[in-house]
Parts: structure tokens; C-alpha cells; sequence
């Protein structure tokens, strides 16, 4: 099938249209049924920012394939590096034999994550496997097992990342029992707690160090800004006083940046924000533009404290994917994309605001660069309106805007588009998203 080149959005019928619906009934036959898509219309082609489905439909994309598509789908850099890898090798396993493309994907990690330290960085496939051997890491340097995670938080679908994930269904519910020492404390979410950075940092330590000991934990992970548990940004202070403590206290401090790093926030990585250089960092989802490519980079002390041996796996770094995030790091450096996110943000929080303002079912208005977010509520209260969220989800997915939803309370939108899409297609898709937020709140 050959891609046709789509600059607007366009219906053709009804979403999900026939062809479509008939992938369906197919997929219900095989797949299953544990596996679920937000939006079930079958992609035959994407560019930049839209999507063309099998039905000839031309649909905006706000989730980017869920912060990984921050190049834009098929951005020529990336599928020219890619095609040329096919065709030389597609695998040797770099553990027996290794190639250039996963040193120069190291390099790159080394100059564009935070710090002037020596670095060192191991590949993988996934996000829950980076944050994993992020884990395995920190425990091997400190010969500590404790590890510390937060309320809201969102780490990945194995067996320990399970344990660091806090909400329940879909991910954790009748898959137990979970990995031990494994302990959760309040973070910071600042519409719902009120609080300060410090103070919120405050009470997450007073617990650590009451309830488990400081000199028993390896690792706090934390993601800089959640993102399944529902956008939420800590409040300023927050994230510089928890890395303070684990530098006074010999505990490792991972930045889970799966989701908010290359770009994302307006910054290579959202830690930078604060000016917190983490230990170890985890990342994948944008480092290669669709391709499978996870990454752990931090301190060559503690990564060279892991014998030889002790990391790695059968595909971690295959070659293809290496070539893919060399592109798409060519890509952000070249289109600054990080100034990218920003001009999405600077659009974006200024209308969802003043939509918040006009509707009163938005209670708060959060998020950076091109990683955002509205939480519903019921009118006047700060009680979560989970159904609105889900009505107006599928109103812009009828009108051919996809759009994802995410939280705790299931009550927030977040927008997650392309870093590339054009000022054009971003005021086209928040005209839809308004439209919707304007209709369903008077159901």
C-alpha cells in the first residue's frame, strides 16, 4: 500500500468506519483481549502529525503514539537512517557482537543528558526495563534493596515496575503477588494537596526516614512529571529538596523520564527545569521515533559497580533502533524542537485556561511544553468527573482528533502531539477539543 501525502484533517465516514470495524472483528478472533486500544481504527499511514486510517479518514494526532512520535511520524531522517540499517544488518545482539550504532546512541546520551559527570549508559527495549535496571543498578552500587516510589505514579507493566506503579486496574489488579521492598510515600500534586514544594518534600521525607530508614534505601524514583497518573507537575521546590537528600543520605536518585524526556517539556529533559542532575536517568518512548529503544544513563560509578554481565539482553540496542534515534536526535537538534514545545505550550495553556474559565469543569490547567493536561471536575467542587472526561475523549475522537486520557480519578486530557505539528493542525485540533469540552459540559 503507498502513503499519500495528507496536510488537513478529513472524514470519509463515520469513526470507526467499515473497513475498520471489520479489522476489528478479525482482532477479536486473535488478540487478546487483555490488550486494548483507546481508539479502534486501524492506521494504514501516518506523516507529521495526522493519521490515515483504513477507511481513507485523516485524523490530527494529540498522543503521538503515547510521547513517542515527538519527531513527527515518518520524519525523513529517521526512516532514511532506518532503511539504510535494513539493508546492512538487522541483528547481531551487541553482547556477542557489537556495532558502531549503539556506541554512538551512548555518546549522545552522555552529551545531552543532565550533568558534566562522567557518564556511562546501558540500552534496553522499554521503558519498564530501563526503570528496572535503573533499580538493579542502584541496588548492585548501594548493596541496599529498599526503593522508594511516590503516590500517582506510573512505572511500567513487569513484575517489580508493577510494584512501583500505584494505581491498581488496569495494571496491577490479579497479576500479584509483587517484588518486596518496594515503598510508597505522598508526592507532590499541588491543585489537589496545596502544598509547597518543600513542604511536600518535607513530609515525603519525614516518612522514608521514619518508616524504612535512609540508610537502607537504594533508590528514589520518581518521574519529574507524572504521566499516567495524570500530568501532574510537583510544585516548584519539590523534585531539588528530594535530590538534595539523596545525595546527603547515599541514596541513588533515578529520573524516570520515559515519557517527558527529548524535548517533551520544552527542555531536553524535564529535570532540567529545576537544574536536578539525577544519578541515573531512564529513558525511551521519544529517543527514536517509534522504534523500541529504551535507555539508562547516569554516573559511571554506579553503572560500572554492575559486573560484566550483569546487564543487557538479546535485543537491547538492536541496530535499527539505534539508527532511529540517531535520526530523531538529528531531528530535534536540527528543528530545535525543544523551542517546539514551548510554542505548543505557549498556544495551548492560554486557551485551555480561558476554557476552564468559560465552562467551570476544568479544575486545573497544568503541564509544559507540549506535554499537557485538563482535569474535569464536577462544577464548583474538586470532585473528579471521570464520565465527562471519557464523553468528551470520544467526541474528539469522532471528530477526528485523537486525544488521551490519564489520572488516578481517570479525569484528565492529556495533549501529547508531535513537537513538529504545524501551528495550523494544532488550532485546528484545539478548536475540536474546545467544541467538545463546550458541548458535553452541558449534558
Amino acid at each position: 500500500m503507498t502513503a499519500t501525502t495528507e496536510t488537513q484533517r478529513r472524514l470519509r465516514t463515520e469513526i470507526p468506519g467499515p473497513a475498520s470495524r471489520a479489522l476489528q472483528e478479525r482482532r477479536a478472533g486473535v488478540v487478546a483481549a487483555g490488550v486494548s486500544s483507546v481508539l479502534p481504527v486501524y492506521i494504514t499511514s501516518a506523516e507529521g502529525g495526522l493519521l490515515t486510517d483504513a477507511d481513507g479518514n485523516v485524523l490530527i494526532d494529540f498522543g503521538s503514539g503515547i510521547a513517542v512520535t515527538n519527531v513527527g511520524h515518518a520524519a525523513p531522517a529517521v526512516v532514511n537512517r532506518v532503511r539504510e540499517q535494513v539493508g546492512l544488518f538487522t541483528h547481531t545482539c551487541f553482547m556477542v557482537t557489537p556495532y558502531e550504532g549503539y556506541v554512538e546512541v551512548c555518546e549522545a546520551l552522555d552529551k545531552l543528558t543532565p550533568g558534566t559527570h562522567e557518564k556511562r549508559s546501558v540500552l534496553f527495549n522499554s521503558g519498564a526495563e530501563a526503570v528496572e535496571n535503573a533499580v538493579k543498578i542502584a541496588r548492585a552500587a548501594t548493596g541496599r534493596q529498599a526503593v522508594v516510589v511516590f503516590d500517582h505514579a506510573y512505572h511500567g507493566r513487569t513484575n517489580l515496575t508493577m510494584a512501583l506503579t500505584a494505581k491498581s486496574i488496569p495494571y496491577k489488579h490479579g497479576f500479584g503477588p509483587f517484588a518486596p521492598e518496594v515503598y510508597r510515600v505522598p508526592g507532590s500534586y499541588p491543585y489537589r494537596d496545596g502544598l509547597s514544594g518543600p513542604e511536600a518534600a518535607r513530609i515525603a521525607i519525614d516518612r522514608i526516614e521514619k518508616q524504612i530508614g535512609g540508610d537502607q534505601v537504594a533508590a528514589v524514583v520518581l518521574e519529574p512529571v507524572q504521566g499516567e497518573g495524570g500530568f501532574i507537575e510537583p510544585a516548584a521546590g519539590f523534585l531539588p529538596a528530594l535530590s538534595r537528600w539523596c545525595t546527603e543520605n547515599g541514596v541513588v536518585f533515578v529520573a524516570d523520564e520515559v515519557q517527558t524526556g527529548f524535548c517533551r517539556t520544552g527542555e531536553w529533559f524535564a529535570s532540567t527545569h529545576e537544574e536536578v542532575v539525577p544519578d541515573l536517568i531512564a529513558t525511551a518512548k521519544g529517543i527514536a521515533g517509534g522504534l523500541p529503544l529504551a535507555a539508562v544513563t547516569g554516573r559511571a560509578e554506579l553503572l560500572d559497580a554492575v559486573p560484566p554481565g550483569g546487564l543487557g539482553g538479546t535485543y537491547g540496542g538492536n541496530p535499527i533502533a539505534c539508527a532511529a534515534a540517531l535520526g530523531s536526535i538529528e531531528v530535534m537538534r536540527q528543528e530545535n524542537l525543544a523551542a517546539s514545545a514551548k510554542r505548543i505550550e505557549n498556544t495551548v495553556l492560554p486557551r485551555l485556561r480561558a476554557l476552564a474559565e468559560e465552562t467551570g469543569v476544568i479544575g486545573d490547567v497544568r503541564g509544559r511544553g507540549a506535554m499537557l493536561a485538563a482535569e474535569f471536575v464536577k462544577p464548583g467542587t474538586t470532585e473528579p468527573d471521570a464520565d465527562l472526561t471519557k464523553r468528551i475523549a470520544q467526541a474528539c475522537h469522532q471528530a477526528g482528533v485523537v486525544v488521551l486520557t490519564c489520572g488516578t480519578y481517570g479525569n484528565v486530557v492529556r495533549l501529547l502531539p508531535p513537537l513538529s505539528l504545524s501551528t495550523e493542525l494544532l488550532d485546528e485540533g484545539l478548536s475540536v477539543l474546545e467544541h467538545a469540552v463546550r458541548t458535553e459540559a452541558v449534558k
